[in-house]
């Protein structure tokens, strides 16, 4: 089957190490089903793959993809929660939690297989493609979000770096959730799409915000943390789940985390049940996945360069 996969590891150029190409069609096992995919979102996760972060030389080839929609063996129309391990289903109850493929190969293919029990069933509200664009970044931003940041209706929420995948989704699930939201971006076209989702305002980075705010959602890192600590409100929650601008922040702020009783919590994915609530409350709010561009599955490249160079505004989808 054509699939997208690392073939090498290349920690400064990951692209180097991306082929397309045939690549063996899963094998029947217990408690797993193979899952003929629709439609699959990129993530930056898939960026770290290729440079070998959480992730062994031993392991290759590596088909790429942690997100997907498709239709299972019976004909059910299904999205594939990315996190495996999280139960004994279909694992072993000793097997650490872990994404998609940093043990299995991955959903940038014809198929693809995963534990049963990681499956669930696709709204028909949504598209093969929005649904793909759910279990990873969309995940991602609704339990930081809601779980993490445990903000209500009405509080102020700061969401640093507009444009990426978990920051365009808390933007929109911020607004769904009425809360008021502020962005930034240091691209004025970005920081205009993110008031257009429902951003209150957005501003460029380091900027003085109108007030204090509740919490920010976090995922730039080195580059914005000194920032995100400044705009928090006394006893404010900072949540963060990545660090795309490097995890080694000049000024970690300390003095203020200490004195003004800051909260830091760091967030990754989600459960299963909060992905399932996740497609219940796109369904039921009508708000849906910001989707950059999809491409044929023989595009893929195209996709991660754009993701690589920053330039897009929400998901890339790859369809078969």
């Amino acid at each position: 089957m054509f699939a997208a996969y690392a073939a090498r590891i290349d920690r400064d150029q990951p692209l180097n190490g991306l082929e397309l190409g045939e690549r063996p069609a899963p094998e029947p096992r217990p408690g797993w089903s193979t899952v003929t995919v629709k439609a699959a979102s990129l993530n930056h996760h898939d960026l770290w793959t290729l440079r070998g972060v959480g992730f062994s030389e031993d392991q290759l080839p590596m088909i790429l993809g942690c997100d997907a929609a498709g239709i299972d063996e019976d004909g059910n129309e299904v999205v594939i929660h990315s996190v495996i391990g999280q139960t004994g289903h279909g694992v072993g109850p000793r097997e650490p939690r872990s994404l998609l493929t940093e043990r299995y190969q991955g959903t940038f293919a014809e198929q693809v297989a995963v534990p049963t029990w990681n499956l669930l069933p696709k709204p028909a509200e949504l598209t093969f493609e929005q649904a793909a664009c759910l279990p990873t970044s969309w995940l991602t931003a609704y339990r930081m979000l809601f779980t993490n940041a445990g903000v209500r209706p009405g509080d102020s929420v700061l969401v640093q770096g507009a444009g990426g995948g978990v920051a365009t989704a808390a933007i929109v699930l911020g607004k769904a959730a009425g809360l008021r939201v502020y962005a930034t971006s240091r691209d004025e076209a970005k920081r205009e799409r993110a008031v257009e989702l429902g951003a209150t305002d957005a501003f460029e980075p380091g900027a003085r915000l109108p007030h204090r705010v509740d919490a920010v959602i976090e995922t730039v890192g080195a580059a914005t943390w000194s920032h995100s600590i400044k705009s928090l409100r006394p006893g404010g929650t900072l949540v963060i789940s990545g660090a795309t601008s490097g995890d080694r922040p000049s000024h970690a702020e300390l003095t203020r985390v200490f004195f003004l009783e800051l909260r830091i919590v760091g967030s990754t994915m989600g459960s299963k049940d909060e992905l399932e609530d996740l497609l219940a409350f796109c369904t039921a709010t009508g708000i849906r996945p910001v989707i950059d561009d999809v491409l044929p599955l023989d595009r893929a490249r195209e996709g991660f360069e754009r993701m690589a160079a920053g330039d897009l505004f929400g998901k890339i989808v790859l369809t078969g």
